[in-house]
């Protein structure tokens, strides 16, 4: 059967092909390649209907006023506009001639009819394609953003205040979501763009072909997004860098890459994969240090903020030969208006606060806090007045007392911030945890497991609640971190510490004990809300990460400046009392505060008046990067912002 089948089956395909299945074989074909296709053949219907009603006047001979004599020509132009225009015919005369109208009126209605109908889902097609954001973006220089976070807002607002002195910047965004809905959220969260254009695109971030879509060759910096969700974060952010760092197409010159990753497992794997062409923020980390460092120094956080932003002072390289052969100090004391932190050797290696009998040599870059790159001018005062009276030569040094610091609230990220606290705590410390919708039992074994310095006592309680922050004595701590409930609602979460920020200040206003209070935020919207408490620190987790991506897509090379500042080990950035340096019964100048920090090998950054600690419009009291000549009033209650081991 299988045989006689198979045999009928070579009889039916070696049959002659007919000239009728031909055509329809070439026709089919052509269909499918689309709406033109479809409009070529209703265009070549229409012609051939019209020569064939043209040919039917000329050999008729019938006219539209009943005379002979129409010629061909004359014949198609009539049948062409009977074809597209029904109306035509209304005015003919004789029935000769309306007989004939009327037969290519009819076929003409059906085939512009048809013809409308296609160019129609042609438009509308072609319509939700742009709409969908999947035309080729031409842009080069841009700076490209792959995945959609609530981070993509603020990187926006810092990008678009760093794009400010730039011709025609654009900001190129490409994610997993429809681009219309992209283009009205950005819209929505931004107040002004300003000069820089914002360009979405539609497409999966780990797709080469969809990526080829926004130009990353062309691009002059990368920032990839983790997705806010996603169980695998991190696997979404290494295949992003993947589809780009070895894509088999991929441009010969590197690639400047900055991508954030969430779990330290993973940055080993994320080297691999990014080819010495992509830096990594690990976020959770960094979030946890910066609140571990600025929950024990009041304003440390106003000074992050202000050095990771676009706006006042910021972190540049500079080579200047003329500084070749001098010491660290000497350099220090070389510029009026930046404030030098370290120094980037030949074999990019970055040292901060180095010894100040450190020599620069010729190829030896000064890292500095300058309003803009082109700030950073030896201009310093010859032979600055120094009040060496004032100077305490051999340095008052407070020591360091066992804390007690409470946290309220809690997520991921708490177990992070004990672990940072235990590097720079006295031993004999406290670490109050109070929060709800937790096993107690099981977070106090996790925290112990990784402190040392520390005792931990873990207690149940509502954060919110005015009686639970009262039994738990909150004036007795040094400082209190307030922690976002991520496991619900961001505004509910917020709204849980908003007030319970509230309770805090009004507890902490009537006892004469001053108290560090950490506020972490879901969504920098409600900073403004929270400033109304006069508190002049705030983590806002999202925020200072987004500056700190942003300004590594500006100049990767910042990643070893942030990786020394916030460790535990090496140079950190203090608000020391001012005691410490110099007798403040007298006014003396910024050059005086440098000479008194560098005879204990710090670096004198700015300071902090505390009269306007509450003061936001003066910044709370902060000044970073003071002009070096200006003459200041201190008093004991002020602070020496000092890099310092």
């Amino acid at each position: 059967m299988l045989i006689l089948s198979s045999k009928y089956y070579f009889l039916y395909m070696a049959q002659k092909v007919t000239f009728k299945e031909k055509a329809r074989y070439f026709f089919d074909n052509t269909l499918s390649r689309g709406t033109i296709s479809l409009i070529m053949w209703l265009g070549i219907m229409t012609i051939l209907t019209v020569v064939v009603f043209a040919i039917i006047y000329t050999l008729t001979g019938v006219n539209n006023d009943g005379e002979d004599g129409m010629g061909f020509f004359e014949s198609f132009w009539q049948g062409l506009m009977r074809t597209l225009d029904a109306g035509t015919m209304g005015g003919d005369t004789g029935w000769g001639f309306r007989i004939v109208s009327f037969g290519i009126t009819l076929g003409g209605i059906f085939i512009v009819s048809a013809l409308i109908g296609v160019l129609s889902s042609g438009l509308d097609s072609r319509l939700e394609s742009l709409r969908k954001g999947r035309s080729r973006v031409l842009e080069t220089n841009h700076t490209l953003i792959l995945g959609w976070s609530p981070k993509i807002f603020y990187i926006i607002n810092e990008l678009v205040i760093a794009n400010e002195n730039q011709a025609k910047p654009r900001i190129v965004i490409m994610a997993d979501k429809d681009k219309v809905e992209m283009e009205d959220e950005v819209r929505d969260n931004i107040a002004e763009l300003k000069n820089t254009k914002i360009i979405c695109r539609s497409g999966n971030p780990l797709d080469v072909i969809d990526l080829a879509i926004v130009n990353p060759d062309g691009a002059r910096s990368i920032i990839v997004l983790s997705p806010p969700d996603a169980e695998n974060a991190d696997t979404y952010v290494l295949k992003s860098v993947l589809a780009i760092t070895h894509n088999p197409r991929r441009k010969k010159e590197k690639y400047h890459i900055v991508a954030e990753i969430k779990n330290e497992s993973n940055l080993e794997a994320a080297d691999l994969v990014g080819n010495n062409e992509a830096v990594y923020v690990l976020t959770p980390d960094m979030s946890a240090r910066i609140t571990a460092q600025t929950c024990r120094q009041s304003g440390l956080s106003t000074i992050y903020t202000q050095l990771l932003c676009f706006e006042g002072d910021e972190l540049y390289f500079k080579h200047e030969k003329a500084l070749s052969g001098k010491t660290f100090k000497e350099v220090l004391f070389s510029y009026e208006d930046s404030s030098i932190i370290g120094i980037k050797n030949k074999d990019g290696e970055v040292l901060i606060n180095p010894p100040m009998t450190t020599k620069l040599s010729e190829s030896d870059q000064i890292i500095a806090i300058s309003e803009d790159d082109d700030t950073i001018l030896m201009n310093a005062t010859p032979n600055p007045t120094i009040a060496k009276e004032a100077i305490f030569a051999e340095g008052r040094k407070t020591l360091p007392k066992p804390e007690k610091n409470l946290i309220l609230g809690w997520n991921h990220r708490g177990i992070l911030i004990a672990r940072e606290l235990d590097q720079y705590v006295k031993e004999g410390s406290e670490l109050h945890i109070v929060l709800e919708g937790y096993d107690l039992d099981e977070i106090k074994t996790h925290v112990e497991a990784i402190v040392s310095k520390q005792k931990v006592i873990v207690s149940e309680g509502k954060i919110s609640d005015r009686k639970v922050l009262e039994n738990t004595d909150v004036k007795k701590f040094d400082s209190i971190i307030l922690l976002s409930y991520v496991n619900m609602d961001t505004q509910e979460a917020d709204a849980k510490t908003l007030i319970a920020l509230l309770h805090l200040r009004q507890i902490v206003q009537k006892v004469d004990h001053k108290i560090n209070v950490v506020s972490e935020m879901c969504d920098i919207k409600n900073k403004e809300l929270a400033e109304v408490t006069k508190a002049d620190d705030f983590i806002i987790s999202d925020n200072l990460i987004s500056q700190t991506l942003t300004q590594l897509s500006e100049n990767k090379d910042l990643k070893k400046v942030f990786d020394v500042l916030f460790e535990s080990e090496g140079s950190e950035i203090y608000l020391k009392p001012i005691t410490d340096y110099i007798d403040v019964s007298k006014p003396v100048n910024f050059y005086t505060m440098l000479e008194a920090a560098s005879l204990q090998n710090h670096i004198a950054l700015g300071y902090r008046l505390a009269k306007e600690a509450f003061n936001e419009s003066s910044n709370f009291g902060i000044k970073v990067n003071p002009k070096k000549s200006q003459t200041i009033q201190f008093s004991s209650e002020d602070k020496l912002i000092v890099l310092a081991e």
